[in-house]
């Protein structure tokens, strides 16, 4: 069923902001408060699932957490089942302690091989260790633009537990600033009050995430599907989460922090692709762990879609300082 009220005040202030509140507003069409029969199968079919929390501090948490093909099921239209006995369980992954005492959260189903995306926002509840059950609130599929296509199989052996400890920090270190540079993929969650919290991917040319000094990145916002969702968040609640995925090392690289929207930043090299739009995220706390030793991804092509990039002028400095 289609949901009457679509938006939020933080997504019609910047639908207008951008002139896009008629696109928005036909665009918005697609949410509605149930799963569809295809979507579901579309979501029993997945291997890996990109999460939205909040912790107790209400800083925002974005996760990625992956499974054998059916480890997530559409229980019926309303609510979804994840059975964990069939996940790579990160324990380091700060999820599990945040769903404990709030439970808002915002899912992202993305098959990369095919560029399809599928988000679903609720509220979670754990009947056991080893389940987790989503209420759904909203439900709504993404256009596929920005997408590089990645093939990925997930084999059961080893947990990501077994293979190291968690590192992390405050500031960004010339190694995390490297990752982030060479990384051509990251997902934001942000959250709203009233709403709950929304997951999302972004994508680009390798070197689309600016490094700008070891607390700042500045992301560029191409034009998508004038819906907002999640500048809308950070127009009333500047609280994000990012993680970035080591495809090669299986590693994940989350970070907590607060992002600023930029209008009509001078962009002469056309990074935003033309939108002159960009966020600057501001790093307070970062992670970085494991995902799971039976990850085997492959890389097809880039995405069409994605501006040219540009080498950034600062990763060399940061490289060489090495900060703390």
């Amino acid at each position: 069923m289609r949901v009457d009220n679509p938006f939020h005040e933080g997504e019609l202030a910047v639908q207008e902001r951008a002139g896009e509140l008629e696109e928005g507003r036909r665009n918005g069409r697609v949410l509605a408060d149930s799963i569809m029969m295809g979507a579901q199968k579309f979501v029993a079919q997945q291997p890996m699932v990109v999460l939205g929390s909040v912790d107790n501090q209400q800083d925002v948490w974005a996760s990625v957490l992956f499974g054998q093909t059916g480890f997530v099921i559409a229980r019926d239209e309303r609510s979804l089942e994840f059975d964990l006995s069939r996940a790579g369980i990160n324990k380091h992954d700060p999820l599990w302690q945040n769903i404990q005492g709030n439970p808002r959260l915002g899912a992202l189903f993305l098959e990369l091989a095919t560029r399809r995306r599928l988000r679903i926002n609720g509220t979670v509840s754990r009947p056991s260790a080893d389940q987790l059950s989503l209420a759904v609130m909203e439900c709504y599929p993404n256009c596929p633009k920005y997408i590089q296509r990645r093939l990925v199989r997930f084999e059961q052996a080893g947990q990501a537990s077994d293979l190291s400890s968690a590192i992390d920090g405050q500031s960004l270190n010339g190694e995390r600033a490297a990752m982030i540079e060479e990384s051509d993929t990251f997902f934001v969650a942000s959250a709203h009050a009233e709403r709950g919290v929304d997951a999302s991917h972004r994508g680009g040319q390798p070197g689309f995430v600016e490094v700008v000094d070891g607390r700042t990145l500045r992301i560029p916002d191409y034009s998508g599907n004038s819906m907002f969702n999640t500048l809308g968040n950070f127009a009333v609640n500047p609280r994000a989460g990012l993680v970035f995925l080591d495809f090669g090392r299986n590693r994940m690289l989350q970070l907590t922090g607060r992002a600023e929207i930029s209008w009509d930043r001078e962009d002469a090299a056309g990074r935003s692709g033309g939108t002159q739009r960009f966020w600057d995220f501001r790093v307070e706390r970062w992670c970085e762990s494991a995902t799971h030793a039976g990850l085997r991804w492959e890389f097809l092509d880039y995405s069409p879609h994605n501006p040219q990039r540009r080498a950034s002028r600062n990763l060399a400095r940061l490289r060489a300082a090495d900060l703390p």
